[in-house]
């Protein structure tokens, strides 16, 4: 069973829509001892980042997203409170990746980076078995995390900026698998056998 959290921030349905086209099951769901029994987590996210940790904490979310020892998947938004900090509203976020989410630069670029944007990969991942290097994923975003250690994909938008990370069982993709057709499909059936 696939537990998708849900708190408030927006792509939840189309997350939903995905599995249930690769005929996963799962649970749409903002209960801890769900997420808990659940033997992989999606973590999606819309919306705006002070906002969704607030929307954490009162679900008492935050830290249990912080020991989740099983795969967890974020998503966009969900990357981005990922790691340490975000500037969106100058929040301390989940820590489990490093690094701080920042602000594009709207004197260089259009901001909100929206579209379709192809993407490098710089490190082996499973979430890109069976996608090949420079594959196109839609993407939807106003701040983004720099590369790190953990980045294991690039996308560029005036700036290189982390398209996909991981870490340990931690897993985060600043686009929208769930909107990129087939190789959005097939990073997310990639996530599911891991």
């Amino acid at each position: 069973m696939i537990a998708v959290i849900n708190y408030g921030a927006g792509n939840v349905a189309s997350v939903a829509n995905a599995l249930a086209e690769l005929k996963q099951d799962y649970i749409i769901t903002d209960n801890e001892f769900e997420i808990c029994d659940a033997n992989k987590v999606i973590f999606p996210g819309v919306g705006e980042a002070s906002f969704a940790v607030k929307q954490l904490h009162k679900l008492n979310l935050f830290t249990v997203l912080r020991i989740v020892k099983k795969p967890m998947l974020g998503i966009c938004l969900g990357l981005q409170l990922m790691a340490d900090f975000s500037e969106e509203g100058n929040v301390t976020c989940l820590g489990i990746f490093p690094g701080r989410s920042i602000k594009f630069d709207n004197k260089l670029v259009k901001v909100p980076h929206m579209g379709w944007n192809s993407m490098e990969i710089v490190k082996d991942s499973k979430l890109f078995n069976g996608i090949k290097n420079g594959e196109r994923f839609y993407f939807a975003h106003s701040y983004y995390l720099p590369e790190t250690e953990y980045t294991t994909a690039l996308s560029n938008n005036n700036v290189k900026f982390t398209a996909a990370m991981e870490k340990n069982n931690y897993y985060g993709v600043q686009f929208h698998p769930e909107k990129s057709g087939d190789a959005g499909l097939q990073l997310i059936k990639n996530f599911v056998m891991l």
